[in-house]
Formats: structure tokens, C-alpha cells, sequence
């Protein structure tokens, strides 16, 4: 057959679409069956059904919460400020005026690099302008606003005004596109467990049973999965959600990245477990 009759991809998926789908569960249906027939591949799939879901989820399930933002207070001293900035390796850092409720503003990392002196240094003068939005804000609206102001991170307020957390422009794409990782992210250090500032550990999802029992002492088994993202999916029969925590065998795992369908990294606490009892002799 000549190749110029043969259907283009637009045409084959436009006569897959022709059913006229009644709503989002047929068309998703739809698009899974043109998956099953190679009309698109994994990847597109994914990310037609990331941005469909985009319009159904809310800032506060994908946010960074409070407790967990880098900040930079006003008052520190450079001498404070830039050792933070490296270890923390982010881009911008809301800064506060002693209280996480009260944001000055946004200071871009790559300000600093023209500094030349501490002499006369006044962080009020490097702020950018914060943006605040609702906890209730949708995720494809909030996309629209950051490609119309240019802006990359918002701060979340919630109903009575004070601070929830905050987002950028990276975490709304990666519920969409997937995990975005960059030359700082952890998903891209070839170590999958690593020891914090705070004295907890960042394991990756796919970190092998085997290596996390060696590291933890534990004794998960390895018969029925064979990661850690594996076990946690095993044990709550779902994908969870970011900030998410739960308790396997006395050890406490956080949800630090996750999206929609896959589990990225989590924060573990070094199990807690009794000290052996002592038994009297026979």
C-alpha cells in the first residue's frame, strides 16, 4: 500500500475521538484505548491525563507546607544567609520578618551573585515581590497566572490569612509532566539514601529492599516487591499523596515526591523499636 494513503496520527486518533465522549471517564477510556493501539506512547498518555486532572486539584494537595519551607529571616547576616542558600541548592527563598505569617517577599539565589560586599548590605533592597494565592486555587488556573506574571513560586495562604506553605511553578508541572528533576535534586544523586540536616534520611522509592534493610536494620521482605515504593504501595493499596505519613514495623515513612501515579522520595525516621526482653533460663 502506498504510504501516502495511510492514515496520519492525527487522523487515526480524530476517528477514535469521533465516539463523542459524555464525559471525562469515557474520554480517559478513549485515550487508553488509543494507547492500546499505539496511536500515542506511555509518555503522552500520561501527561494528557496529568493535565486533566490538573483542573481538578487544589494548591493545598500539591503545596510544600509550612513547616517545611526554606526561609531567610531579615535579620540574618550574610554571613548566615549564603551557607543556607547553598545547602538548601533552591532558587528563590521567601524571606520573613520573624514569623513565617508574616512574607516580605521572594529572594532570587542568583541576586546574589552581585554582591560584592557585606558592607552597607540591606536584604530589604534584593526582595522581589511575594504572590499569594488561596488554598482553594486550581492548579491548571494557577499555571495560567505563573506564564502571565512570569512568576515561579506563590506563597499559600489559608482561609483566616496565615501561611500554609508554598509552591512554585515546578511542582504544578510535575503533576502533570511527571517528576522534573534538575543537577540539585536528590532523584538525581546516584545515592539513594541520604542523611539529612535534621538528622532524617531521604530514600528513593526505588531504593531494593535488600539495601534499605541493610541501612535500617529492618527485616522487610523482599518475596512480594522488591523497593521501598513497592512496600509502601503494598501497604496502603494506593499511590499516596505528597506529605502523606504512615508507619511500617515502627518505622515512620513521609511522602516527600509524589504525583498522581508514581511514588518519587520519601523522608524516613530511624526506626523505633523495643529493646529485647530478657527471658529467664529454662
Amino acid at each position: 500500500m502506498d504510504s501516502d494513503s495511510k492514515p496520519g496520527f492525527i487522523e487515526r486518533l480524530t476517528s477514535l475521538l469521533l465516539r463523542e465522549p459524555e464525559d471525562r471517564e469515557q474520554l480517559i477510556a478513549i485515550l487508553h484505548a488509543a494507547y492500546g493501539r499505539n496511536l500515542m506512547d506511555a509518555d503522552a498518555l500520561t501527561i494528557i491525563e496529568g493535565a486533566l486532572a490538573a483542573s481538578d486539584t487544589r494548591v493545598v494537595d500539591v503545596m510544600i507546607p509550612r513547616a517545611q519551607m526554606d526561609v531567610i529571616d531579615i535579620d540574618d547576616p550574610m554571613s548566615e544567609i549564603l551557607p543556607f542558600v547553598i545547602e538548601a541548592a533552591h532558587s528563590r527563598f521567601p524571606v520573613i520578618d520573624g514569623d513565617r505569617d508574616n512574607v516580605l517577599g521572594i529572594l532570587l539565589a542568583k541576586d546574589l551573585l552581585r554582591l560584592h560586599t557585606e558592607e552597607n548590605f540591606d536584604l530589604r533592597d534584593w526582595l522581589r515581590p511575594a504572590v499569594f494565592i488561596p488554598e482553594s486555587k486550581r492548579l491548571n488556573v494557577l499555571l495560567r497566572e505563573f506564564r502571565v506574571s512570569r512568576n515561579h513560586m506563590a506563597i499559600v495562604v489559608n482561609e483566616y490569612g496565615g501561611v500554609a506553605g508554598l509552591v512554585t511553578i515546578e511542582d504544578v508541572l510535575e503533576q502533570i509532566v511527571g517528576d522534573i528533576e534538575d543537577e540539585y535534586d536528590f532523584d538525581e544523586a546516584h545515592d539513594n539514601i541520604r542523611l539529612d540536616s535534621a538528622g532524617r534520611y531521604r530514600v528513593k522509592a526505588r531504593t531494593e529492599i535488600e539495601d534499605f534493610n541493610t541501612a535500617f536494620t529492618t527485616t522487610f521482605s523482599d518475596e512480594e516487591f522488591d523497593t521501598v515504593g513497592g512496600l509502601i504501595l503494598r501497604h496502603l493499596g494506593r499511590v499516596p499523596k505528597r506529605n502523606e505519613v504512615m508507619e511500617i514495623d515502627g518505622v515512620r515513612f513521609q511522602v516527600l515526591r509524589a504525583d498522581s501515579r508514581r511514588l518519587y522520595t520519601l523522608l524516613v525516621d530511624p526506626p523505633r523499636r523495643p529493646l529485647p526482653t530478657a527471658h529467664a533460663p529454662d
